[in-house]
């Protein structure tokens, strides 16, 4: 074969590949495994393809374009504190790599029918995070592509299913526990708890916690006093929270509720109602929202250094792209119990 004839075509042929292969080899682009790359590598130099490229333009490799790292949430997933400060950890870690960070809000839509985004190019992704998706089905879908990822929180029973990605989520059961525990401690007798438990495994986990420390205090958990509807947009109706207190038997001396925007919105409806927090009811949710220190009373919640949980998610992504055998493995970050006004001491 004349050297100035050799394509990537004829070096696909010669190693049994096809030119879409070899083109990602010489491009850099897509995930091809260290073996098939070093043989295409070496098949390219014998046939001299390297040395014609130094005199002349035929089909010379495109110029590299930047490795990128796909971001995958629901449309509204970062507009609040956890998302936001959990992305900028992510981010700045990763761009100091060199990579891009490609943002991509899927609508639920999208989820159901397991549609990528129209403008994503999986050829150049070398790394995917998924942060607060729970759909099981989108998840195993992602992964199949078999690109590097790492998933924070994952969804209800992940640990039960061998998903092939790294997870990392906050530590729920403990903070929960402590917090349950100290409302018990302050003189609440019955105990409610408000949030979809399926919703995702953090939410499991916090449910969890709670119903572990009423049966050490020897309480009787009664769902007739919680709130635990699938997860809808109507726990953001703020009427809808109201009439569900209002067809409770009775109202509990506490509500521990799934997250801060519950704990809210219960605390409002409870407002509404004429009732008085703390001394009526005491409230606690999880997350350390923006308004949790700024409403009048203060909640009670748990802290997510959600910045330090972004940062240790791109290191765990990034050990995973340089190594794709590596096990995977499962990160908790501790969380910390804030105790304010909603709460007695």
């Amino acid at each position: 074969m004349s050297r100035n004839r050799v394509t990537i075509q004829n070096i696909a042929e010669a190693c049994g590949l096809s030119r879409n292969t070899v083109s990602k080899v010489f491009n850099n682009r897509g995930t091809v495994p260290e073996s098939t790359k070093q043989l295409v590598l070496e098949k390219a130099k014998e046939m001299g393809y390297f040395a014609i490229l130094e005199n002349s333009a035929v089909e010379t490799p495109v110029q590299s374009q930047p490795r990128s790292i796909a971001v995958f949430s629901r449309s509204n997933s970062l507009t609040h504190k956890f998302g936001l400060t959990f992305i900028k950890g992510f981010t700045d870690t990763v761009c100091r790599e060199g990579y891009v960070v490609q943002m991509y809000g899927l609508s639920e839509e999208e989820i159901g029918s397991l549609q990528l985004p129209q403008n994503i190019a999986l050829d150049n992704t070398v790394g995917i995070l998924g942060i607060e998706m729970f759909d099981r089905a989108y998840i195993q879908f992602l992964c199949d592509f078999g690109i590097p990822a790492i998933l924070a929180d994952g969804y209800y029973g992940f640990q039960k299913s061998l998903i092939p990605c790294d997870v990392i989520s906050m530590e729920n059961y403990a903070s929960v526990r402590a917090i349950t525990q100290q409302i018990i401690d302050a003189g609440a007798k019955t105990l409610g708890f408000v949030g979809d438990i399926h919703h995702c495994n953090s939410f499991y986990e916090r449910w969890g916690g709670f119903c572990s420390v009423l049966k050490s205090a020897g309480i009787e958990l009664d769902k007739q006093v919680c709130i635990l509807e699938k997860d809808g947009v109507q726990y953001s109706d703020l009427s809808w929270t109201e009439a569900q207190l209002r067809k409770m038997p009775y109202l509990p001396d506490a509500f521990v509720c799934a997250n801060d925007f519950h704990a809210l919105r219960v605390m409002l409806a409870l407002k509404k109602m004429g009732i008085s927090m703390p001394d009526d009811i005491m409230i606690a949710g999880f997350g350390d929202s923006a308004e949790a220190s700024v409403i009048d009373t203060g909640l009670t919640t748990a802290e997510i250094p959600s910045n330090e949980m972004g940062i240790i998610a791109a290191n765990v992504l990034l050990a995973r792209i340089s190594n794709k055998e590596r096990p995977y493995g499962l990160t908790y970050i501790q969380t910390r119990p804030i105790f304010r006004g909603s709460t007695r001491n």
